[in-house]
Protein backbone atom coordinates (compact mmCIF):
# COMPACT_ATOMS: atom_id res chain seq x y z
CA UNK A 1 0.00 0.00 0.00
CA UNK A 2 1.49 3.14 -0.77
CA UNK A 3 2.01 6.14 1.47
CA UNK A 4 -0.08 9.27 0.28
CA UNK A 5 2.86 12.14 -0.07
CA UNK A 6 0.15 14.86 0.74
CA UNK A 7 -0.71 13.19 4.29
CA UNK A 8 3.08 12.63 4.73
CA UNK A 9 3.82 16.08 4.08
CA UNK A 10 1.13 17.77 6.45
CA UNK A 11 0.93 15.36 9.24
CA UNK A 12 -2.70 14.78 10.96
CA UNK A 13 -3.09 17.41 13.61
CA UNK A 14 -4.15 15.45 17.30
CA UNK A 15 -8.05 15.90 18.40
CA UNK A 16 -8.17 16.23 22.48
CA UNK A 17 -10.47 16.25 25.02
CA UNK A 18 -12.94 18.61 25.77
CA UNK A 19 -12.06 21.60 28.19
CA UNK A 20 -12.14 24.94 29.29
CA UNK A 21 -10.03 27.59 27.34
CA UNK A 22 -8.00 28.24 30.61
CA UNK A 23 -7.03 24.50 30.84
CA UNK A 24 -6.51 24.23 27.24
CA UNK A 25 -3.87 27.15 27.60
CA UNK A 26 -1.99 25.61 29.91
CA UNK A 27 -2.27 22.11 28.17
CA UNK A 28 -0.32 24.05 25.35
CA UNK A 29 2.36 25.60 27.39
CA UNK A 30 3.03 22.50 29.03
CA UNK A 31 3.26 20.95 24.99
CA UNK A 32 5.52 23.39 24.61
CA UNK A 33 7.55 22.30 27.22
CA UNK A 34 7.15 25.36 29.75
CA UNK A 35 8.55 23.91 33.20
CA UNK A 36 7.97 27.65 35.03
CA UNK A 37 6.00 30.56 34.65
CA UNK A 38 5.81 33.85 36.21
CA UNK A 39 2.09 34.80 37.10
CA UNK A 40 0.21 37.58 39.13
CA UNK A 41 -3.43 37.03 38.79
CA UNK A 42 -6.30 38.83 39.16
CA UNK A 43 -10.16 39.30 38.04
CA UNK A 44 -9.62 38.61 34.39
CA UNK A 45 -7.19 36.18 34.78
CA UNK A 46 -8.20 34.22 37.65
CA UNK A 47 -8.95 31.08 35.66
CA UNK A 48 -5.93 30.67 34.10
CA UNK A 49 -4.82 30.28 37.57
CA UNK A 50 -7.20 27.86 38.55
CA UNK A 51 -6.35 25.85 35.73
CA UNK A 52 -2.15 26.38 36.48
CA UNK A 53 -3.17 25.14 40.05
CA UNK A 54 -4.76 22.15 38.57
CA UNK A 55 -1.67 21.41 36.91
CA UNK A 56 1.01 19.63 38.64
CA UNK A 57 3.84 20.09 35.64
CA UNK A 58 4.22 23.54 35.34
CA UNK A 59 5.58 25.35 38.52
CA UNK A 60 4.19 29.05 38.92
CA UNK A 61 6.12 31.19 40.78
CA UNK A 62 4.01 34.13 42.35
CA UNK A 63 6.19 37.58 42.19
CA UNK A 64 5.31 40.30 44.51
CA UNK A 65 4.93 42.61 41.42
CA UNK A 66 3.87 41.48 37.64
CA UNK A 67 7.43 43.73 36.82
CA UNK A 68 9.40 41.98 38.41
CA UNK A 69 7.66 38.52 37.55
CA UNK A 70 8.23 39.66 33.88
CA UNK A 71 11.87 40.12 34.71
CA UNK A 72 12.77 37.50 36.22
CA UNK A 73 10.72 35.14 32.95
CA UNK A 74 13.94 37.53 31.09
CA UNK A 75 16.58 36.02 33.47
CA UNK A 76 15.12 32.52 32.74
CA UNK A 77 15.64 33.10 29.28
CA UNK A 78 18.35 34.91 29.08
CA UNK A 79 20.25 32.29 30.94
CA UNK A 80 19.08 28.87 29.17
CA UNK A 81 17.26 30.35 25.37
CA UNK A 82 14.50 28.98 25.63
CA UNK A 83 11.44 31.32 25.95
CA UNK A 84 10.55 32.77 29.55
CA UNK A 85 6.87 32.99 30.56
CA UNK A 86 5.18 35.52 32.27
CA UNK A 87 1.17 36.42 33.05
CA UNK A 88 -0.83 39.06 34.63
CA UNK A 89 -3.82 40.23 34.79
CA UNK A 90 -6.08 43.13 32.24
CA UNK A 91 -5.68 46.78 33.17
CA UNK A 92 -2.78 47.40 35.52
CA UNK A 93 -1.40 44.01 35.74
CA UNK A 94 -0.60 44.14 32.05
CA UNK A 95 0.57 47.46 31.60
CA UNK A 96 3.01 46.57 34.86
CA UNK A 97 4.40 44.03 31.54
CA UNK A 98 5.26 46.81 29.32
CA UNK A 99 8.82 47.52 30.31
CA UNK A 100 10.06 43.97 30.42
CA UNK A 101 8.53 43.29 26.83
CA UNK A 102 10.29 46.96 25.61
CA UNK A 103 13.54 45.11 27.39
CA UNK A 104 13.05 41.53 25.87
CA UNK A 105 12.43 43.38 21.99
CA UNK A 106 15.73 45.71 22.36
CA UNK A 107 17.40 42.48 23.78
CA UNK A 108 16.07 40.21 21.27
CA UNK A 109 14.93 37.82 24.11
CA UNK A 110 12.65 35.28 23.53
CA UNK A 111 9.52 35.80 25.98
CA UNK A 112 5.83 35.03 25.65
CA UNK A 113 3.73 36.98 28.08
CA UNK A 114 0.55 36.30 28.45
CA UNK A 115 -2.66 38.23 29.84
CA UNK A 116 -6.34 38.24 30.54
CA UNK A 117 -8.50 40.47 29.28
CA UNK A 118 -12.30 41.65 30.00
CA UNK A 119 -15.12 39.77 28.20
CA UNK A 120 -15.05 40.07 24.99
CA UNK A 121 -18.74 42.13 25.10
CA UNK A 122 -16.58 44.97 27.09
CA UNK A 123 -13.85 45.16 24.77
CA UNK A 124 -13.48 49.28 23.68
CA UNK A 125 -16.27 50.05 26.40
CA UNK A 126 -13.92 51.62 29.11
CA UNK A 127 -14.93 48.49 31.06
CA UNK A 128 -13.07 47.45 34.87
CA UNK A 129 -9.45 46.96 34.28
CA UNK A 130 -9.59 47.30 30.25
CA UNK A 131 -6.90 48.48 28.69
CA UNK A 132 -5.99 47.82 25.11
CA UNK A 133 -2.23 45.77 25.76
CA UNK A 134 -2.46 44.55 22.44
CA UNK A 135 -2.45 47.99 20.89
CA UNK A 136 -0.40 49.34 23.62
CA UNK A 137 2.47 47.06 23.02
CA UNK A 138 2.41 46.65 19.30
CA UNK A 139 5.46 48.46 18.75
CA UNK A 140 7.58 46.42 21.11
CA UNK A 141 6.38 43.15 19.97
CA UNK A 142 7.94 40.55 17.28
CA UNK A 143 4.51 39.76 17.44
CA UNK A 144 1.15 39.89 18.92
CA UNK A 145 -2.33 38.08 19.20
CA UNK A 146 -5.89 38.65 20.72
CA UNK A 147 -7.58 35.43 21.07
CA UNK A 148 -11.26 35.53 20.27
CA UNK A 149 -12.07 31.96 19.85
CA UNK A 150 -10.68 29.01 22.30
CA UNK A 151 -10.43 26.93 19.48
CA UNK A 152 -7.62 28.90 17.91
CA UNK A 153 -5.83 28.49 21.50
CA UNK A 154 -3.63 25.73 20.06
CA UNK A 155 -2.39 27.63 17.02
CA UNK A 156 -1.62 30.55 18.41
CA UNK A 157 0.26 28.86 21.56
CA UNK A 158 2.62 27.07 19.14
CA UNK A 159 2.78 30.02 16.44
CA UNK A 160 3.88 32.35 19.65
CA UNK A 161 6.26 30.19 21.13
CA UNK A 162 8.09 29.21 17.45
CA UNK A 163 8.13 32.90 16.92
CA UNK A 164 9.33 33.90 20.44
CA UNK A 165 12.38 31.46 19.86
CA UNK A 166 13.48 31.39 16.17
CA UNK A 167 15.31 33.64 14.03
CA UNK A 168 16.00 36.85 15.59
CA UNK A 169 14.06 36.02 18.85
CA UNK A 170 11.97 38.22 20.69
CA UNK A 171 8.01 39.21 23.06
CA UNK A 172 4.82 37.63 22.08
CA UNK A 173 2.10 38.77 23.58
CA UNK A 174 -1.09 36.81 24.09
CA UNK A 175 -3.90 38.45 25.31
CA UNK A 176 -6.71 36.10 26.31
CA UNK A 177 -10.72 37.83 26.96
CA UNK A 178 -12.43 35.66 30.30
CA UNK A 179 -14.89 34.22 28.30
CA UNK A 180 -12.33 32.93 26.19
CA UNK A 181 -11.15 31.25 29.48
CA UNK A 182 -14.41 29.89 30.21
CA UNK A 183 -15.68 28.27 26.80
CA UNK A 184 -15.78 24.52 26.62
CA UNK A 185 -13.87 23.35 23.46
CA UNK A 186 -12.83 19.97 21.96
CA UNK A 187 -9.28 20.91 21.23
CA UNK A 188 -7.19 20.41 17.98
CA UNK A 189 -3.45 20.56 18.29
CA UNK A 190 -1.52 21.60 15.33
CA UNK A 191 1.43 19.44 14.62
CA UNK A 192 3.95 22.46 13.92
CA UNK A 193 3.24 26.18 13.57
CA UNK A 194 2.42 27.24 9.84
CA UNK A 195 3.35 30.98 9.36
CA UNK A 196 3.86 32.05 5.77
CA UNK A 197 6.30 34.17 4.57
CA UNK A 198 8.37 33.63 8.00
CA UNK A 199 11.78 32.30 7.16
CA UNK A 200 13.20 32.57 10.69
CA UNK A 201 16.82 30.77 9.53
CA UNK A 202 18.35 32.29 6.13
CA UNK A 203 21.72 31.17 5.42
CA UNK A 204 24.00 32.44 3.39
CA UNK A 205 25.54 31.28 0.17
CA UNK A 206 28.96 29.46 -0.23
CA UNK A 207 29.91 32.40 -2.69
CA UNK A 208 29.23 35.16 -0.48
CA UNK A 209 31.15 33.37 2.37
CA UNK A 210 34.08 32.93 0.68
CA UNK A 211 34.26 36.49 -0.41
CA UNK A 212 34.44 36.92 2.77
CA UNK A 213 37.14 34.51 3.42
CA UNK A 214 39.22 36.03 0.48
CA UNK A 215 38.77 39.57 2.36
CA UNK A 216 40.15 38.08 5.98
CA UNK A 217 43.09 36.70 3.66
CA UNK A 218 44.46 40.05 2.68
CA UNK A 219 43.54 42.69 5.10
CA UNK A 220 46.47 43.89 7.37
CA UNK A 221 44.36 45.25 10.05
CA UNK A 222 41.10 42.91 10.47
CA UNK A 223 38.84 43.10 13.78
CA UNK A 224 35.67 40.64 14.96
CA UNK A 225 32.92 42.29 16.47
CA UNK A 226 30.62 40.62 17.40
CA UNK A 227 27.30 40.72 19.77
CA UNK A 228 24.56 39.00 21.18
CA UNK A 229 23.49 37.27 17.90
CA UNK A 230 26.35 35.05 18.73
CA UNK A 231 24.86 33.76 21.93
CA UNK A 232 21.27 33.64 20.85
CA UNK A 233 22.21 32.17 17.53
CA UNK A 234 24.31 29.23 19.81
CA UNK A 235 27.67 30.01 18.00
CA UNK A 236 29.66 30.38 20.62
CA UNK A 237 31.91 27.52 19.81
CA UNK A 238 31.77 28.26 15.92
CA UNK A 239 33.15 31.68 17.02
CA UNK A 240 35.97 30.47 18.95
CA UNK A 241 36.76 28.12 16.21
CA UNK A 242 36.77 30.50 13.46
CA UNK A 243 38.84 33.33 15.71
CA UNK A 244 41.43 30.82 16.18
CA UNK A 245 41.99 29.70 12.54
CA UNK A 246 42.22 33.39 11.23
CA UNK A 247 44.28 34.69 13.97
CA UNK A 248 41.85 37.67 14.37
CA UNK A 249 41.32 39.77 17.77
CA UNK A 250 37.85 39.64 19.01
CA UNK A 251 35.93 42.63 20.85
CA UNK A 252 32.02 42.24 21.96
CA UNK A 253 29.21 44.04 22.16
CA UNK A 254 27.95 44.10 26.36
CA UNK A 255 25.24 41.53 24.95
CA UNK A 256 28.00 39.77 23.88
CA UNK A 257 29.70 39.22 26.89
CA UNK A 258 30.81 35.55 27.04
CA UNK A 259 30.13 34.71 23.66
CA UNK A 260 34.23 34.57 23.40
CA UNK A 261 36.04 33.90 26.70
CA UNK A 262 37.72 37.15 27.70
CA UNK A 263 40.72 35.72 29.50
CA UNK A 264 41.68 34.49 25.75
CA UNK A 265 44.89 35.77 24.03
CA UNK A 266 42.62 37.42 21.26
CA UNK A 267 39.97 38.80 23.18
CA UNK A 268 39.46 42.89 23.25
CA UNK A 269 36.58 41.88 26.21
CA UNK A 270 34.07 43.94 24.95
CA UNK A 271 34.06 48.15 23.39
CA UNK A 272 32.12 50.97 23.16
CA UNK A 273 31.01 53.78 25.64
CA UNK A 274 32.47 52.18 28.44
CA UNK A 275 34.66 49.86 26.81
CA UNK A 276 38.26 48.68 26.81
CA UNK A 277 40.80 51.21 24.86
CA UNK A 278 42.55 48.57 23.06
CA UNK A 279 38.94 47.15 21.74
CA UNK A 280 38.28 51.09 20.62
CA UNK A 281 41.54 51.75 19.22
CA UNK A 282 41.35 48.25 17.29
CA UNK A 283 37.61 49.21 15.92
CA UNK A 284 38.87 52.10 14.91
CA UNK A 285 42.28 51.51 12.97
CA UNK A 286 40.84 48.37 11.74
CA UNK A 287 40.89 48.20 7.29
CA UNK A 288 38.68 44.85 7.93
CA UNK A 289 35.54 44.75 10.51
CA UNK A 290 33.70 41.60 10.64
CA UNK A 291 30.57 42.43 12.23
CA UNK A 292 28.23 39.48 13.46
CA UNK A 293 25.37 39.68 15.13
CA UNK A 294 25.52 43.12 16.18
CA UNK A 295 23.13 45.95 15.11
CA UNK A 296 25.72 49.14 15.32
CA UNK A 297 23.84 50.67 18.54
CA UNK A 298 24.57 54.06 19.82
CA UNK A 299 26.91 53.26 22.55
CA UNK A 300 28.83 51.53 20.57
CA UNK A 301 29.46 53.75 17.43
CA UNK A 302 29.80 57.29 19.06
CA UNK A 303 29.10 59.16 16.22
CA UNK A 304 28.34 56.97 13.52
CA UNK A 305 29.83 58.69 10.33
CA UNK A 306 33.67 58.14 11.87
CA UNK A 307 33.20 55.14 13.06
CA UNK A 308 35.93 52.60 11.63
CA UNK A 309 36.38 55.18 8.66
CA UNK A 310 39.09 53.30 7.47
CA UNK A 311 37.06 49.57 7.66
CA UNK A 312 35.63 47.53 4.64
CA UNK A 313 32.66 46.39 6.67
CA UNK A 314 30.98 43.11 6.12
CA UNK A 315 27.92 42.78 8.24
CA UNK A 316 26.21 39.45 8.90
CA UNK A 317 23.06 38.90 10.46
CA UNK A 318 19.86 37.19 10.88
CA UNK A 319 17.72 40.37 10.81
CA UNK A 320 17.66 42.07 6.89
CA UNK A 321 16.31 45.15 8.73
CA UNK A 322 19.35 45.78 10.62
CA UNK A 323 21.66 46.22 7.21
CA UNK A 324 22.70 49.96 6.88
CA UNK A 325 20.41 51.19 9.33
CA UNK A 326 22.88 52.18 11.51
CA UNK A 327 25.82 52.43 9.44
CA UNK A 328 26.36 51.94 6.14
CA UNK A 329 28.28 48.43 4.89
CA UNK A 330 30.04 47.06 2.00
CA UNK A 331 29.01 43.81 2.28
CA UNK A 332 25.58 42.35 4.25
CA UNK A 333 24.84 39.40 4.64
CA UNK A 334 21.82 37.71 5.55
CA UNK A 335 22.29 34.62 7.51
CA UNK A 336 21.78 32.59 10.91
CA UNK A 337 25.67 33.44 12.50
CA UNK A 338 25.97 29.86 13.42
CA UNK A 339 25.54 28.73 9.51
CA UNK A 340 27.70 31.36 8.26
CA UNK A 341 30.48 30.52 10.81
CA UNK A 342 30.53 26.91 10.65
CA UNK A 343 30.46 26.70 6.76
CA UNK A 344 33.16 29.53 6.75
CA UNK A 345 35.17 26.95 9.28
CA UNK A 346 34.71 24.19 6.82
CA UNK A 347 35.54 25.76 3.43
CA UNK A 348 38.62 27.17 4.88
CA UNK A 349 39.41 23.65 6.11
CA UNK A 350 38.48 22.43 2.30
CA UNK A 351 40.78 25.39 1.13
CA UNK A 352 43.15 24.96 3.52
CA UNK A 353 43.18 28.50 4.05
CA UNK A 354 47.00 30.09 5.47
CA UNK A 355 46.64 32.40 8.16
CA UNK A 356 48.30 35.74 7.04
CA UNK A 357 50.89 37.08 9.31
CA UNK A 358 49.79 40.42 10.95
CA UNK A 359 53.23 40.50 13.75
CA UNK A 360 52.50 44.26 13.50
CA UNK A 361 48.99 44.85 14.01
CA UNK A 362 48.82 41.91 17.30
CA UNK A 363 51.79 43.93 18.73
CA UNK A 364 49.68 47.45 18.65
CA UNK A 365 46.66 45.66 20.17
CA UNK A 366 48.97 43.72 22.84
CA UNK A 367 50.34 47.08 23.26
CA UNK A 368 46.83 48.94 24.18
CA UNK A 369 45.99 46.14 25.79
CA UNK A 370 49.52 46.00 28.07
CA UNK A 371 49.06 50.61 28.36
CA UNK A 372 45.21 50.22 28.82
CA UNK A 373 43.85 47.34 30.99
CA UNK A 374 40.61 48.30 33.15
CA UNK A 375 42.10 49.70 36.18
CA UNK A 376 40.75 51.93 39.52
CA UNK A 377 43.29 54.14 41.78
CA UNK A 378 43.19 53.45 45.76
CA UNK A 379 45.14 55.14 48.25
CA UNK A 380 47.34 52.10 49.91
CA UNK A 381 46.36 52.73 53.14
CA UNK A 382 42.67 53.95 52.20
CA UNK A 383 40.37 51.80 54.69
CA UNK A 384 36.73 52.00 52.44
CA UNK A 385 36.05 49.93 50.00
CA UNK A 386 35.67 50.43 46.40
CA UNK A 387 33.23 48.89 43.72
CA UNK A 388 35.61 47.92 41.44
CA UNK A 389 37.81 45.97 43.79
CA UNK A 390 34.26 43.97 45.00
CA UNK A 391 33.35 42.56 42.13
CA UNK A 392 37.07 41.54 41.37
CA UNK A 393 36.84 39.72 44.60
CA UNK A 394 33.71 38.40 43.50
CA UNK A 395 35.12 36.92 40.71
CA UNK A 396 38.50 35.40 42.55
CA UNK A 397 36.44 33.62 45.45
CA UNK A 398 33.66 32.44 42.42
CA UNK A 399 36.40 31.61 39.82
CA UNK A 400 34.82 33.37 37.35
CA UNK A 401 32.29 30.71 36.98
CA UNK A 402 28.90 32.69 38.27
CA UNK A 403 26.01 33.68 36.89
CA UNK A 404 25.97 37.77 36.86
CA UNK A 405 23.24 39.66 36.46
CA UNK A 406 22.77 43.44 37.00
CA UNK A 407 21.06 46.51 37.69
CA UNK A 408 21.53 49.52 35.60
CA UNK A 409 24.20 52.07 36.44
CA UNK A 410 27.98 52.41 37.21
CA UNK A 411 27.58 48.85 38.98
CA UNK A 412 26.31 47.27 35.39
CA UNK A 413 29.38 48.72 33.61
CA UNK A 414 31.65 47.89 36.78
CA UNK A 415 30.75 44.56 36.69
CA UNK A 416 31.38 43.81 33.29
CA UNK A 417 34.38 45.44 33.54
CA UNK A 418 36.20 43.61 36.18
CA UNK A 419 34.38 39.98 36.31
CA UNK A 420 36.24 38.09 33.42
CA UNK A 421 33.51 35.87 31.78
CA UNK A 422 34.00 33.15 29.47
CA UNK A 423 30.73 31.63 28.82
CA UNK A 424 27.95 32.74 27.29
CA UNK A 425 24.48 33.11 28.54
CA UNK A 426 26.50 33.98 32.04
CA UNK A 427 26.09 38.04 31.71
CA UNK A 428 22.43 39.19 31.97
CA UNK A 429 21.43 42.45 31.86
CA UNK A 430 19.08 45.09 30.45
CA UNK A 431 21.65 46.85 27.57
CA UNK A 432 19.48 48.00 25.04
CA UNK A 433 16.37 49.25 27.35
CA UNK A 434 18.83 50.39 30.27
CA UNK A 435 15.62 49.11 32.82
CA UNK A 436 16.91 49.52 36.64
CA UNK A 437 14.88 47.06 38.89
CA UNK A 438 16.38 44.27 36.49
CA UNK A 439 19.01 42.53 38.10
CA UNK A 440 17.42 41.19 40.97
CA UNK A 441 14.28 39.51 39.26
CA UNK A 442 16.42 38.57 36.62
CA UNK A 443 19.24 36.92 39.34
CA UNK A 444 15.71 34.94 40.27
CA UNK A 445 14.62 33.88 37.19
CA UNK A 446 18.58 32.41 36.37
CA UNK A 447 18.75 30.58 39.71
CA UNK A 448 15.44 29.33 38.90
CA UNK A 449 16.56 27.59 35.64
CA UNK A 450 20.36 26.53 37.07
CA UNK A 451 19.51 26.16 40.56
CA UNK A 452 23.14 24.53 41.06
CA UNK A 453 25.33 27.47 40.26
CA UNK A 454 26.04 30.42 42.02
CA UNK A 455 23.27 33.56 40.96
CA UNK A 456 24.72 37.03 41.81
CA UNK A 457 22.81 39.75 41.25
CA UNK A 458 25.20 43.09 41.38
CA UNK A 459 23.43 45.93 41.77
CA UNK A 460 23.24 49.45 43.08
CA UNK A 461 21.33 50.65 45.82
CA UNK A 462 18.84 53.18 43.55
CA UNK A 463 18.18 50.23 40.86
CA UNK A 464 17.88 47.55 43.82
CA UNK A 465 15.37 49.53 45.50
CA UNK A 466 12.66 49.71 42.25
CA UNK A 467 11.87 45.89 42.88
CA UNK A 468 13.47 44.89 46.25
CA UNK A 469 9.99 43.21 47.03
CA UNK A 470 10.97 40.32 45.31
CA UNK A 471 12.91 39.38 47.84
CA UNK A 472 10.04 37.73 49.35
CA UNK A 473 9.61 36.02 46.39
CA UNK A 474 13.02 34.57 47.19
CA UNK A 475 12.04 33.81 50.55
CA UNK A 476 8.73 32.12 50.34
CA UNK A 477 9.99 30.12 46.74
CA UNK A 478 13.49 29.24 48.49
CA UNK A 479 14.88 30.91 45.37
CA UNK A 480 18.73 30.98 46.27
CA UNK A 481 19.62 34.23 44.46
CA UNK A 482 22.40 36.59 46.27
CA UNK A 483 22.42 40.27 45.77
CA UNK A 484 25.69 42.30 46.04
CA UNK A 485 24.54 46.04 46.22
CA UNK A 486 27.22 48.52 45.46
CA UNK A 487 25.51 51.27 47.76
CA UNK A 488 26.62 55.00 47.42
CA UNK A 489 23.24 56.56 47.88
CA UNK A 490 23.22 58.27 44.63
CA UNK A 491 22.07 57.76 41.35
CA UNK A 492 25.69 56.98 40.40
CA UNK A 493 25.79 57.15 36.21
CA UNK A 494 23.82 60.18 36.58
CA UNK A 495 26.27 61.94 39.21
CA UNK A 496 28.96 61.09 36.81
CA UNK A 497 27.31 63.03 34.12
CA UNK A 498 26.71 65.73 36.04
CA UNK A 499 30.09 65.87 37.13
CA UNK A 500 31.32 65.50 33.65
CA UNK A 501 29.32 67.78 32.03
CA UNK A 502 26.99 69.84 34.37
CA UNK A 503 29.67 71.38 36.93
CA UNK A 504 28.65 68.65 39.19
CA UNK A 505 25.60 70.54 39.58
CA UNK A 506 23.12 67.92 41.89
CA UNK A 507 20.03 67.82 40.29
CA UNK A 508 17.69 65.06 42.16
CA UNK A 509 20.26 62.06 42.35
CA UNK A 510 21.22 62.12 46.05
CA UNK A 511 19.05 58.96 47.46
CA UNK A 512 20.60 59.35 50.76
CA UNK A 513 20.50 62.32 53.98
CA UNK A 514 21.65 65.07 51.75
CA UNK A 515 22.79 67.21 55.13
CA UNK A 516 24.91 64.07 56.00
CA UNK A 517 26.33 62.18 52.82
CA UNK A 518 30.13 61.66 52.54
CA UNK A 519 32.51 59.24 54.19
CA UNK A 520 31.64 55.26 53.77
CA UNK A 521 31.82 54.92 57.38
CA UNK A 522 28.71 58.08 58.36
CA UNK A 523 25.96 54.76 58.59
CA UNK A 524 23.53 57.03 60.12
CA UNK A 525 22.99 58.79 56.56
CA UNK A 526 22.41 55.54 55.18
CA UNK A 527 18.75 55.48 53.74
CA UNK A 528 17.33 52.57 53.63
CA UNK A 529 18.44 50.09 55.39
CA UNK A 530 19.07 47.30 53.17
CA UNK A 531 19.95 44.54 55.84
CA UNK A 532 17.03 45.35 57.99
CA UNK A 533 14.46 45.14 55.05
CA UNK A 534 15.93 42.30 53.95
CA UNK A 535 15.17 40.20 57.03
CA UNK A 536 12.06 41.83 57.26
CA UNK A 537 11.16 39.53 54.33
CA UNK A 538 12.74 36.82 55.95
CA UNK A 539 16.38 36.80 54.02
CA UNK A 540 19.61 37.20 55.86
CA UNK A 541 22.32 39.87 55.14
CA UNK A 542 25.07 41.94 56.30
CA UNK A 543 26.63 45.57 55.49
CA UNK A 544 30.57 46.13 55.42
CA UNK A 545 32.49 49.48 54.69
CA UNK A 546 35.98 47.92 55.39
CA UNK A 547 38.52 46.62 53.26
CA UNK A 548 39.40 44.34 55.63
CA UNK A 549 35.82 42.55 55.56
CA UNK A 550 34.87 42.37 52.26
CA UNK A 551 36.52 38.94 51.61
CA UNK A 552 35.00 37.59 54.55
CA UNK A 553 31.64 39.16 54.09
CA UNK A 554 31.74 37.55 50.35
CA UNK A 555 32.36 34.43 51.25
CA UNK A 556 29.67 34.53 53.85
CA UNK A 557 27.51 35.90 51.20
CA UNK A 558 28.19 32.81 48.65
CA UNK A 559 28.21 30.17 51.33
CA UNK A 560 24.83 30.65 52.76
CA UNK A 561 22.38 28.29 51.17
CA UNK A 562 19.75 30.72 50.10
CA UNK A 563 18.61 34.14 48.98
CA UNK A 564 21.50 36.99 50.76
CA UNK A 565 21.61 40.43 50.59
CA UNK A 566 25.86 42.16 50.88
CA UNK A 567 25.21 45.36 50.81
CA UNK A 568 28.81 47.21 50.13
CA UNK A 569 29.34 50.56 51.33
CA UNK A 570 31.39 52.33 48.84
CA UNK A 571 31.83 56.25 47.47
CA UNK A 572 29.77 58.26 45.37
CA UNK A 573 33.18 59.93 43.65
CA UNK A 574 34.21 56.67 41.47
CA UNK A 575 33.76 57.09 37.75
CA UNK A 576 33.17 54.55 34.95
CA UNK A 577 36.43 54.65 32.96
CA UNK A 578 37.26 54.74 30.36
CA UNK A 579 34.35 57.03 28.32
CA UNK A 580 33.65 57.73 25.01
CA UNK A 581 30.54 60.61 25.64
CA UNK A 582 27.77 60.10 23.88
CA UNK A 583 27.81 60.91 20.23
CA UNK A 584 32.03 61.85 20.41
CA UNK A 585 34.51 59.53 18.62
CA UNK A 586 37.23 57.34 20.09
CA UNK A 587 39.68 60.53 19.69
CA UNK A 588 37.27 61.75 22.55
CA UNK A 589 38.02 59.21 24.62
CA UNK A 590 38.24 59.48 28.77
CA UNK A 591 41.02 57.74 30.05
CA UNK A 592 41.28 59.09 33.46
Amino acid sequence: MKTDPLITKFPKPEIGQEMKGADLVVDCLVREGVDVIFAYPGGASQDLHQALARCDRIRTILPRHEQGGSFAAEGYARTTGKAGVCMATSGPGATNLITAIADAYMDSTPLVAITGQVKQQFIGKSAFQETDIFGMTLPIVKHSYLVLKAEDIPKIVKEAFHLAVSGRPGPVLIDIPKDVQQTQVQPVYPPKAELRSYEPEPEASDEALEEVIGLISRAERPVLYVGGGIISGDAHEELLAFAERTRVPVTTTLMGVGCFPETHPLSLKWFGMHGTVAGNYAVHESDLLLAFGVRFDDRITGEVTKFAPEATIVHIDIDASEHNKNKAVRYPIVSGIKHALGRMNVLMERSGFQVKEREAWMERINGWKEKYPFSYSRQPDGKFILAQEAIRVLYEQTAGEAIITTGVGQHQMWAAQFYDFVKPRSFISSLGLGAMGFGYPAALGAKVAFPDRQVIDIDGDGSFLMNIQELGTAKIENIGAKALVLNNQHLGMVVQWEDRFYNSARAHTILGDKDNIGSPENLDALYPNFVEIARGFGVPGRMVYKREDLDDAIREMLEHDGPYVLDVIVPYTEHVLPMIPSGKTVSDIIIE
